[in-house]
């Protein structure tokens, strides 16, 4: 009888991948369909005075890696934009393999041009668009709705005043179309003073329906990252 194998300590922290082939879910998003929340941080640090192409570990309730992110940019853009960069985002599996891509458009992020605001693509797989985020114009309070591959709005999603709060945490809200009924939130979370004062890192968590459409649960991936940029990313 051989000995039990040990168990590298970093297995530990990766979640069982769910068997593959369910019907309607893309490939690679079938872990998806088994979570109602999803905690997001990101993992680079900036130096003062240059801006680093983001990172992130996606993770479930337990603080198993689910998905890793990196942002996909150049130097020119990131010094010059900002914040305000266009930026593609490569979501990964803990195998390397690429489940979905975040497209944002170089945009205007000013209340005074309502013409041209925010909005990003959501792929998944690669090529086979699920969903766009797209800004609502509005003086004093972050708005977005969340539409399908077809463009045709599902969801939305709303902010606090300018997009702060004097909490620790900041809510967004997920909103029925007819604003009646919160199904979810994402919310920015306090990481500690010195970490929120010298780097860029940010900490926030995605809650959904469990039954909620998994092309969707994709789209509220992006949508973080686009809130992320807009409202929590300063300008080193």
């Amino acid at each position: 009888m051989q000995p039990p194998q040990r168990r590298d300590t970093a297995d530990m922290n990766m979640y069982a991948v769910p068997s593959p082939g369910i019907p309607g879910c893309p490939p690679g998003l079938e872990y998806l369909t088994t979570v109602r929340l999803m905690l997001y941080a990101s993992i680079h640090t900036a130096l003062v005075g240059f801006e680093s192409n983001n990172k992130y570990e996606v993770r479930n309730a337990m603080g198993q890696n689910v998905f890793y992110a990196v942002e996909e940019n150049d130097c020119l853009s990131r010094q010059c934009c900002g914040p305000l960069r266009p930026f593609n985002i490569h979501v990964l599996d803990n195998f390397g393999q690429e489940i979905i891509s975040v497209t944002r458009p170089l945009k205007c992020m000013s209340c005074f041009f309502p013409c041209c605001l925010q909005e990003l693509e959501v792929q998944a797989p690669p090529g086979n668009t699920v969903g766009y985020v797209i800004q609502q114009w509005h003086p004093l309070s972050p708005k977005f709705i969340v539409a399908n591959e077809h463009n045709e709005p599902v969801l939305k999603i709303h902010g606090p005043f300018c997009g702060w709060s004097c909490l620790p945490d900041v809510d967004f809200e997920i909103l029925t179309m007819d604003e009646v009924s919160k199904i979810g939130k994402i919310s920015k979370q306090w990481t500690g003073l010195l970490r929120e004062a010298f780097t860029d890192a940010d900490n926030f968590g995605i809650q959904f329906p469990m039954d909620l459409d998994v092309r969707m649960k994709a789209v509220m991936i992006g949508a973080c990252f686009l809130i992320d940029f807009m409202f929590f990313e300063t300008t080193n």
